[in-house]
């Protein structure tokens, strides 16, 4: 009795029209309902129903996500604004409707899905689940679909996009964020990802077919249909094919005493880093061994992200003091970034930041260059690149050098396109980065590269040893001979948007209306650059070089002392993240001068212009 009960109930949820009051509401409850064939989130909905859960209801099904600067990207779990099983389908019919528009031969050409090992039990949702639907939704249409048969890195889809010529790919991944989520990253035929407008029209077909198709829930078209195609053997092959270009000393690699230990973070990493040591004439590094097979937790830390530091890289630095190695080199959990510590002399381990690793890599990449080029080879084609957010270190190397240094907006997808064009007309791009550990050396993936980085960052310090010079001596050089360059990065946790708006706006209507701030304390602020709106002080006509980014908030400060400080929000998480770098000429050599007037300059940025306690704000936990 109480089964039929129970069963009738559901039946009930099912087919009632739904009376929460709110019409907008009843819509989208009875379309999940109708939709959703997965049990589990179906479930999550109907229990909020039944007990007349209408606000979270509401927050789950009344808003959709959005293209950030990873592509879409948000919690796994049962919601429109969520990422799971009808999400999932819906984006890629979007994509579908999309790319045949774009593409008269997309069904020849096809399409390239690959995953990490994301999962959550709760939702049945798991990072190969969600691909196998994403293939499924395209198979039924007849699209030609490159499925990777298990777990890759992210720049290999990319990769696998540019070297399969396919007009598209999607890696499904939320690289470092915390467990609960997971993400849905597209990369477009160049092999970068997709920037405006694609994204913008890529959700407005998401929002013209949200009922999922005769055939999209059918993943067993994954297993029967002979449009689907593996490319992991091909890709992975030609990849460490392709890293070749951009080993240099593999005789000394061969030779080197230096023991490394790597950590994948409990992701994808180990295998394929294994394989570009060995591509490397390394021996393999030695694997943290609690981390090395994938675990959807990250049971061993807490939270996947190797850039916080000593905290997340304990097991990793044990190994390596233990084994006697000197370098740890740990991956994030899709292995497109990279975080490097060096034991030191007095026993203590250096946790390089993204800015100082992107000292080394500049350094380390031109010099390379130089060394294998005649004395014909033109610097005047030579390239790197930073986001706007990260360290101007190459911009010093460049103008020395003599070669190019180009900014772009935040995120790895404006560097890739940047490449792309600078590519297509005959340049040479050696290496770029952002400051949040992501790394790319050569052009063989238009995407941030924590495989490839590894290799590089175990050849450089290979060859420093034979000159008998530590990573971090070789820094110091860096540092002298071009400048030094001393940064600060971190970030406070804000879970209102309209909060985030108040603070930003404060500051574009500081002392009076339409006014930036002069001063921020007793620092005096030379010119202001706002990319949300478009304005730049510094420029004669006051607008922006960098494309305007309304959807997200950043504007930059520049001091009077030569300080640079960028207030923005993150693209994939709730954070107000701050970056502020004192770039110094290298006749400027008293560090701890100039790391006291950037901690003071940041002090006053935060109590000024980000005012936590009387906001609300969490401050980073390290």
């Amino acid at each position: 009795m109480a089964e039929n009960a129970e069963g009738d109930l559901n039946s009930n949820l099912l087919h009632a029209p739904y009376h929460t009051g709110d019409a907008q509401l009843d819509t989208a409850i009875g379309q999940w309902l109708r939709w959703d064939k997965n049990p589990k989130t179906k479930e999550q909905i109907e229990n909020l129903l039944r007990n007349g859960m209408n606000k979270e209801l509401r927050d789950r099904l009344c808003c959709r996500m959005t293209f950030g600067t990873a592509g879409l990207r948000s919690a796994m779990g049962a919601g429109f604004c969520y990422i799971n099983d009808l999400t999932v389908i819906q984006s890629t019919q979007g994509m579908y409707k999309y790319l045949e528009r774009c593409f008269s031969d997309f069904k020849q050409r096809g399409f390239v899905v690959g995953y990490d090992t994301r999962g959550q039990v709760t939702s049945s949702c798991s990072s190969q689940r969600l691909a196998k639907l994403t293939a499924a939704v395209l198979l039924a249409k007849d699209v030609p679909v490159y499925l990777f048969s298990r777990y890759v890195p992210t720049p290999f889809v990319p990769y696998a996009v540019q070297k399969l010529k396919a007009v598209a790919g999607v890696m499904i991944t939320a690289s470092h964020n915390r467990k609960e989520d997971n993400g849905y990253k597209v990369y477009w035929e160049t092999g970068a990802q997709i920037t405006s407008p694609h994204d913008k029209e890529i959700l407005k077909c998401i929002e013209e077919c949200v009922e999922p198709w005769n055939g999209s829930w059918n993943d067993n078209l994954v297993d029967t249909s002979p449009l689907k195609k593996d490319p992991l053997q091909d890709i992975c092959s030609k990849y460490m094919e392709d890293l070749k270009k951009i080993c240099f000393h593999r005789e000394l690699n061969s030779k080197t005493t230096l023991k490394f230990v790597h950590s994948s973070f409990h992701g994808v990493g180990h295998d394929y880093v294994q394989k570009a040591f060995q591509v490397f004439g390394f021996k393999p590094p030695i694997p943290v061994p609690e981390q090395k097979d994938p675990d959807p937790d990250f049971s061993t830390v807490k939270c996947p992200n190797p850039e916080e530091g000593e905290s997340v890289l304990e097991l990793s630095l044990r190994l390596a003091e233990k084994e006697d190695a000197r370098v740890v080199v740990a991956t994030d959990p899709d292995a497109d970034r990279l975080a490097v510590a060096e034991l030191q002399e007095n026993g203590h381990w250096k946790v390089f930041s993204g800015n100082e690793l992107a000292a080394l890599f500049g350094w380390w990449m031109f010099d390379c260059w130089k060394k294998s080029k005649s004395g014909n080879a033109d610097v005047k084609n030579i390239y790197m690149l930073a986001t706007t957010v990260s360290s101007k270190i190459l911009k010093a190397i460049a103008l020395k050098e003599g070669f190019h240094f180009e900014e772009t907006l935040p995120g790895f997808k404006w560097i890739g396109s940047r490449i792309k064009d600078l590519l297509e007309s005959g340049k040479e791009v050696l290496f770029a980065f952002e400051e949040s550990i992501g790394f790319l050396c050569g052009t063989s993936v238009l995407d941030k590269d924590g495989v490839s980085a590894a290799a590089v960052v175990a050849e450089m310090a290979a060859y420093l040893e034979t000159t008998n010079l530590t990573l971090k001596q070789q820094l110091v050089k860096v540092y002298e001979k071009y400048g030094y360059h001393i940064s600060k990065t971190s970030y406070f946790l804000c879970y209102d948007p309209n909060t985030i708006k108040r603070i930003f706006e404060r500051l574009r209507n500081f002392d009076s209306p339409k006014e930036y701030p002069k001063f921020c304390g007793t620092f005096a602020i030379l010119h202001t650059r706002d990319v949300t709106t478009g304005y730049d002080s510094s420029q004669p006509n006051k607008k922006s070089v960098l494309p305007v980014s309304k959807n997200s908030q950043m504007i930059t400060f520049t001091f009077q002392n030569g300080c640079v400080a960028t207030l923005r929000t993150s693209g994939t998480e709730p954070k107000i993240k701050y970056y502020a770098e004192m770039c110094a000429s290298p006749d400027q050599s008293d560090t701890a001068l100039l790391e006291e007037e950037l901690k003071k300059l940041i002090d006053a940025l935060i109590e000024n212009f980000l005012e936590p306690s009387k906001n609300g704000l969490i401050w980073r936990s390290v």
